[in-house]
């Protein structure tokens, strides 16, 4: 049986998850490509290269510049990073608060061993095991905390079934 996202129609839906979890692939398949805000995708923008680290200040200014101009303009706005820790989020819940909007988390949370094997497979980056393993790690806390820290609703997928499977319901505000 397919699992339902009920999402509103006007809300920040931040992509929660670790690398090769498959938070972008899943972002494609269920919103407009111009809902959906790489942090990747904007840390190519400012460095034309997706994997320097080194941007990735500059990608989120560029990030949360796009989420401030679409919720001004009262449209849905996705979020794809990984999320996973709480500074991460902090400025995700700042600006659906300012924007009055719903702001809701989708976690991908396949088993990590799946996450490492996609990633050895990109053939455009790799992330170290240990990152992942850390980021495993911070998803672990993260889970238990994001309603507290304002994230309504929360989705949890922890199988690639389940993923695959989902399906986005949007209702009005």
């Amino acid at each position: 049986m397919a699992m339902k996202l009920t999402i509103p129609e006007f809300a920040l839906v931040a992509m929660v998850g670790i690398s090769g979890s498959g938070k972008s692939t899943f972002a494609r398949k269920h919103f407009k490509a111009t809902e959906v805000i790489s942090s990747d995708f904007c840390r190519g923008l400012v460095s034309d290269d997706e994997n320097d680290q080194s941007a990735t200040r500059d990608a989120f200014d560029v990030v949360y510049f796009i989420a401030e101009k679409r919720l001004a303009a009262r449209r849905l706005t996705v979020i794809d990073a990984t999320n996973v820790q709480r500074e991460a989020r902090r400025p995700i819940i700042a600006l659906a608060r300012r924007f009055n909007c719903a702001v809701a988390a989708i976690v991908l949370n396949p088993p990590e061993d799946l996450c490492r094997q996609r990633n050895l497979a990109r053939p455009d980056r790799t992330v170290e095991p240990h990152v992942i393993s850390r980021q495993h790690e911070n998803l672990r806390l993260a889970i238990p905390a994001l309603e507290s820290e304002g994230f309504r609703p929360v989705f949890i997928l922890s199988s690639p079934e389940v993923i695959d499977g989902a399906i986005i319901e949007r209702v009005p505000v």
